[in-house]
């Protein structure tokens, strides 16, 4: 079997630089008011897609024993349904319906999270942390939307909101262009084949995924995706070029696994926060050949496979360097699971009794429940996280800025992280009290209230689903779009199946008040 050449150099580099056992010691010793924290956020992995929340046909050990080491939440719920927005209220404390244009990000987006604004970064760094970005990025580069130069110097990047180094993919995987960018410019950068990429038309002579499928070797489409074929697999958007910047698919795991490896034995002796967003399991599916035929579920499920590997890899990392007990790993996902997202990889086909979302109703770009609930997972011995421990407290993704600036005696500006609140004692299990309401935002812009008893949909005249071919289990995405208000009592009813809005009235006068000052402010 075959690795790449750089990971394993990097892998055997590690291996080779264990520290002594007086070093292990001394780092031990750390203060535990500055530990490091590291924030793993996969994408599109369902509340149901581990083992520990009771995955079926897939085994995630790397990611049970973390569980078995800390606090496994059960009640916890991303901003929206989708990426994008999901991302930008983790690491801005503020809600994406506030600002416009937060919506999911074409691969060529401008900066979404503008430079002036305070994020989880700039408060870490406020407090001497080393700050890094690793893997999926999707919230924009440059300046101007369509506008950027691949070829030099971006002139955004995340390094103009807090973080020191960043090692990122432009968008997704389905988005050209496929291309990491290290510290603001392309990684591997070839000369020889300068990168164009354009989302509105096609350039001369490049082929695409809709007139040439048979050039789609790896991976052929199920619906859209059909634009540039860069890897044998077909995307979003249209690019030429590239060259040897070019990623492979099956190695982008291994690439920000050593990526984040060499990160950590560098800053070992520093606190530092990393900010790990894997690509698994988002569409194209494509994992590393060592990881196929691993789940029983294909290449949705191997891609779940090689998800668990990296927290592995990075959980005995901080090991071998006697930094793992004052290190808080969160592990989490950007929302809810879909299944056929626009490829041939019979993610639905070879489910066989799988659950993606758990016991939820539906999963990504929904207003339902699946959308947004999603697993989380804390670790940190030093500073008591009780081992095994499981939490059904009612939690949010948007309070995460505020709870670790509190827990690391950060200053949040004046008008910053507007709708984060301190919750560190909930999300360290020390205390059980819900949070009072969540909001969620489906695709179309509905938002949901839900508190600990009930949730409230607000009225839309959508469609009942998903407007293209997206499925889960086999079904197309429901949207959770209702010209009535909907509300469940979610201590009955946790499929969401009998809305009783008629019979509380009360209830649902209260959770539109909810929506209209939460607007309003």
């Amino acid at each position: 079997m075959q690795i790449n050449k750089t990971i394993a150099l990097s892998l055997l580099a590690a291996w080779a630089t264990q520290p002594t056992m007086a070093a292990k010691k001394q780092r031990a010793k750390a203060d535990t008011s500055r530990p490091n924290v590291i924030m793993i956020v996969a994408d599109d992995l369902g509340y149901g897609d581990l083992e520990c929340y009771g995955a079926k046909n897939v085994e995630t050990p790397n990611v049970n024993r973390l569980a078995a080491e800390g606090v496994r939440f059960t009640d916890c719920h991303a901003a929206a349904s989708t990426s994008t927005p999901s991302r930008y209220s983790l690491l801005t404390g503020e809600y994406p319906w506030r600002r416009p244009g937060t919506d999911v990000a074409p691969g060529n987006a401008a900066m979404i999270i503008k430079p002036e604004q305070f994020t989880i970064a700039d408060m870490f760094r406020s407090q001497g942390y080393a700050t890094c970005a690793i893997g999926k990025w999707h919230l924009g580069l440059g300046d101007r939307t369509g506008e950027q130069d691949w070829n030099a110097p971006l002139p955004a990047s995340p390094a103009d909101i807090g973080f020191d180094n960043h090692y990122i993919m432009a968008a997704t995987a389905d988005r050209v262009p496929c291309v990491i960018i290290e510290d603001g410019m392309v990684a591997n950068y070839d000369e020889s084949a300068p990168i164009d990429v354009n989302y509105y038309h096609n350039f001369e002579g490049e082929p695409t995924a809709r007139e040439h499928p048979e050039l789609c070797y790896n991976l052929r489409s199920s619906h859209g995706h059909d634009q540039a074929i860069v890897n044998g697999i077909g995307r979003i958007g249209y690019m030429k070029g590239g060259g040897k910047a070019l990623w492979k698919d099956e190695n982008i795991a291994d690439s920000i696994t050593g990526y984040a490896v060499n990160y950590i034995k560098q800053h070992a002796d520093r606190p530092f926060f990393m900010y790990f967003a894997t690509n698994d399991v988002h569409v194209p599916r494509f994992p590393h050949e060592r990881f196929r035929g691993k789940s029983g579920m294909g290449l949705r499920g191997d891609a779940i496979v090689q998800f668990d590997w990296s927290v592995g890899e990075i959980m005995s990392t901080l090991e071998r360097l006697g930094i793992a007990d004052n290190t808080i790993i969160l592990l989490t996902s950007d929302n809810g699971p879909v299944t056929d997202d626009g490829y041939v990889d019979r993610a639905d086909e070879l489910l066989n009794g799988h659950s993606p979302q758990g016991p939820w109703r539906s999963g990504k770009y929904s207003a339902y429940e699946g959308g947004t609930a999603v697993p989380v997972i804390v670790r940190w011995k030093a500073g008591g996280v009780k081992a095994g421990a499981t939490s059904e407290a009612l939690f949010s993704h948007i309070d995460l800025l505020a709870s670790f600036g509190s827990l690391i005696n950060a200053r949040i500006p004046k008008g910053a992280a507007v709708d984060s609140k301190n919750r560190i004692s909930t999300l360290l299990g020390n205390d059980r009290t819900d949070r009072p309401y969540v909001i969620g935002m489906a695709n179309n812009h509905v938002l949901s209230v839900r508190t600990k008893q009930w949730k409230y949909i607000e009225p839309n005249d959508g469609a009942k689903t998903i407007g293209w071919a997206a499925t889960l289990n086999g079904e197309r995405v429901e949207t959770g779009n209702s010209p009535q208000p909907q509300l469940y009592d979610m201590q009955k009813d946790i499929k969401e199946e009998h809305n009783v809005a008629l019979e509380n009235a009360q209830t649902v006068f209260d959770l539109q008040n909810v929506l209209r000052r939460e607007r309003a402010k």
